[in-house]
């Protein structure tokens, strides 16, 4: 009996393959559901069972989800490389998008400070004069959207 040729596959509940990938089993159910892992083999009873590669792709997911990939993204990726081909160029256009995205929400962020800014300066400046308004000139007086 050669024991090299032999593979050992460790077969676990999905507690378990939760617990070893630091994840939850809702999570694993939902990604097995999405496709993002292969339909787990079942027992007799209907109980799912993972093996020690199902817990290499949950700590992968998590990892991509930590860097802000959808499980759309992350199932696009995992298809690649299940398909043979080599996925850190899709990885690092969706890394370039989700950072271009950023800046966009940075910019606006910073833009709506200053119109609060300028707001709250503004509403001093009519509370010290006693200006009155119909309901709160903070407000009324803001400049409005684009």
């Amino acid at each position: 009996m050669d024991i090299a040729a032999e593979e050992t596959v460790v077969e676990m509940t999905v507690g378990a393959a939760a617990q070893a990938a630091g994840v939850s089993a809702k999570a694993v159910r939902l990604w097995e559901s999405k496709g993002l892992l292969p339909p787990a083999q079942r027992t007799e009873a209907g109980y799912r069972l993972f093996a020690d590669t199902d817990v290499s792709v949950l700590c992968f997911i998590r990892q991509a989800k930590t860097l802000g990939l959808s499980l759309a993204e992350i199932k696009d990726v995992l298809d690649l490389q299940r398909h043979g081909d080599a996925p850190c160029e899709r990885v690092t256009g969706l890394l370039d998008a989700h950072i271009a995205d950023i800046d966009r929400k940075l910019a606006d962020l910073r833009q709506l400070r200053r119109t609060l800014t300028g707001a709250r300066r503004s509403a001093r400046a009519h509370q010290r004069r006693g200006d009155h308004a119909a309901i709160c000139r903070i407000i009324e007086t803001a400049p409005g959207p684009d």
